[in-house]
């Protein structure tokens, strides 16, 4: 509720402040007040910054928009390399979540071998973290010299960013008692060393979709327990649209592409400097400020996207 006046308060303002400026505009014009050019400009600039603020908010229209995120990260084929690039994922939206003063927290990680990660599982807590990061959902595709090749070769490697809303009411989604397969083990460490000498850890599998969730990075097994119980809940949330989605498609005859085929981005550094959604067609030839995270620009670009989708179909359905 306080979150909601705020943005109301935000918009009453904004729309006194460009009332204002035009009365300000219209008297200078009338007068010939040039001196007042400057500080008209500078509330300009002022005004347009709320504004673009207020319209990414309007942007946020679905369901589980404001709430948290659950991120998850798996390196596709190709070893080592894919890996590094989970890795690399993970530390962009890490620092995503630091410009935004969002809370994160890994509850889940699997690390490689040699190095990188084979998968990873981090919770995102802020207002409209799910709106925000809803955008980064499908296969990230990096083209780059890789740093593991003594030839110095170039590699595309992939990794599947699946992103969850954490939902709010715990009996959005019904999970039975009977239907759950838990068990705990020891939580482990990198390469395999142990960092714990009791079993925290708890791999929890939804015998009738067969999902599976594990969670290891808790300091207790009750802790694990709630935690891969809250994960199983959004994925159970996400199983369910899928399955009426395709039974959907059935009915007109068409078929879903697989998520792993669903290219979603492309992170080249050699032999040029780019990055590209495919979805958008946004792009940039500033991938390091991307994997620093600066993902703001392809995140509104995404929103806007469907927004035009969502009225294109509901101008079709008519």
């Amino acid at each position: 509720m306080e979150n909601l006046k705020k943005v109301v308060n935000d918009w009453e303002s904004l729309t006194q402040g460009v009332a204002e400026g035009l009365a300000l505009a219209k008297e200078a014009e009338r007068h010939q007040q040039k001196d007042l050019e400057k500080e008209l400009s500078q509330e300009l600039t002022r005004l347009t910054k709320i504004f673009e603020k207020l319209e990414f908010l309007v942007l946020f229209s679905e369901k589980h928009d404001k709430n948290d995120a659950i991120i998850s990260i798996h390196a596709g084929t190709g070893g080592v390399e894919a890996q590094d690039w989970a890795q690399m994922l993970l530390r962009m939206y890490l620092r995503y979540g630091d410009k935004k003063s969002f809370k994160t927290k890994i509850v889940d990680q699997t690390v490689g071998q040699e190095a990188g990660l084979k998968s990873v599982t981090i919770e995102v807590f802020g207002d409209y973290a799910f709106g925000n990061l809803k955008s980064e959902a499908g296969v990230h595709r990096l083209v780059r010299i890789s740093p593991f090749d003594a030839e110095k070769m170039r590699h595309t490697s992939f990794a599947l960013v699946e992103v969850l809303p954490i939902l709010a009411e715990e009996n959005e989604v019904e999970i039975k008692e009977n239907d759950l397969k838990i068990e705990v083990f020891r939580a482990g460490g990198h390469g395999g060393q142990s960092v714990n000498t009791t079993d925290s850890a708890v791999r929890i599998t939804h015998r009738p979709t067969g999902l599976t969730v594990k969670c290891q990075n808790e300091r207790s097994q009750l802790q694990n327990k709630k935690t891969a119980l809250k994960i199983l809940q959004a994925k159970l949330m996400k199983f369910n649209q899928q399955t009426r989605g395709q039974a959907l498609a059935d009915i007109r005859g068409e078929l879903l592409a697989a998520e792993w085929g669903n290219q979603i981005r492309s992170y080249v550094l050699q032999p040029y400097k780019l990055v590209k959604d495919h979805r958008t067609d946004f792009e940039t030839k500033d991938p390091q400020a991307v994997l620093d995270g600066e993902l703001d620009d392809f995140i509104k670009s995404y929103l806007r996207y469907i927004s035009q989708q969502d009225k294109q179909d509901k101008f079709s359905a008519r």
